[in-house]
């Protein structure tokens, strides 16, 4: 069993206490592996009976079970890398492997879809609509989405920008945002501390935050206004690409159609340019 995975399934039916349980599990698994439940409890701010309880909630028969089954997969832990080479060689063998490849994209936007909440979706796309300003973050493999949200989402809208942590200098930029700023953060695992921790910063200058992660555990969780969880069926952040480009399409598609007239207006400027110089 993938006690993390497994965590992440049965988040929704958790009591309070035993989110806080899973939350700490996702980012602390070695903590897991060798502390105590007693010890454990303490640290994450809840009665040992929670931490029990919680590991009856994973269907395990106690505490004991759960850190056997956490050093076990410690020991034996595959890197992202290995989870995306792994779930290829398992359709290697079947025929078209392309399609077999796009398949497994196709399940996992269906699975999003399932799982994405609309009204959390539309509360998003209302909010960057509306938004007097948009800074938009995320660390790796993260910074692609992100780099390409910025660029789409200027398309359609004016002051949208990107953090680059090799340039911008972060203070500088939050202390521009106001309550009519909105913070797009993309995480995913293993999530980045510094995209967290401005995530967290962003939240406090008073913008409202909008955190687009893998799982509803994910630090991001703790400062979202809107959560949109991307659902892989691995843990791999190769995989989560297809998924998450589909997800930041429908934002940019939503915001162009909820803001038609000032879609109009960009999209008129730009054929104002002579552009022939530029493009074949």
């Amino acid at each position: 069993m993938d006690v993390q995975q497994k965590a992440k399934e049965i988040f929704p039916a958790l009591t309070t206490g035993q989110k806080k349980v899973a939350k700490y599990l996702l980012t602390h698994a070695h903590t897991f592996a060798v502390s105590s439940a007693q010890a454990l409890g303490k640290e994450i701010g809840v009665s040992e009976t929670t931490i029990i309880r919680f590991c009856y909630s994973l269907g395990l028969s106690g505490f004991a079970e759960l850190q056997k089954l956490i050093r076990n997969q410690l020991i034996f832990e595959s890197s992202s890398l290995n989870e995306y080479h792994t779930s290829k060689l398992e359709v290697a063998n079947e025929p078209n492997f392309m399609a077999q490849v796009m398949e497994q994209d196709i399940e996992s936007i269906k699975k999003t879809i399932h799982n994405l909440s609309n009204d959390d979706f539309t509360k998003a796309v209302d909010k960057i609509t509306s938004a007097d300003s948009i800074l938009i973050s995320g660390h790796r493999l993260s910074f692609s989405a992100a780099h390409w949200l910025t660029f789409t989402l200027r398309l359609v809208k004016e002051d949208v920008h990107l953090y680059r942590p090799d340039t911008d200098d972060i203070f500088l930029q939050l202390d521009k945002m106001t309550e009519r700023s909105v913070f797009i953060a993309i995480s995913f695992h293993r999530y980045v501390k510094e995209t967290v921790k401005i995530t967290e910063m962003a939240k406090q200058a008073g913008a409202f935050v909008i955190g687009i992660t893998d799982s509803e555990l994910a630090p991001l969780a703790d400062f979202a206004d809107v959560l949109l969880p991307v659902s892989t069926p691995k843990t791999s952040t190769i995989d989560t690409a297809p998924v998450l480009f589909s997800l930041l399409n429908s934002l940019v598609a939503g915001v162009s159609i909820k803001d038609e007239q000032g879609f109009k207006d960009r999209k008129s400027k730009y054929d104002t340019f002579k552009q022939d110089d530029f493009f074949f």
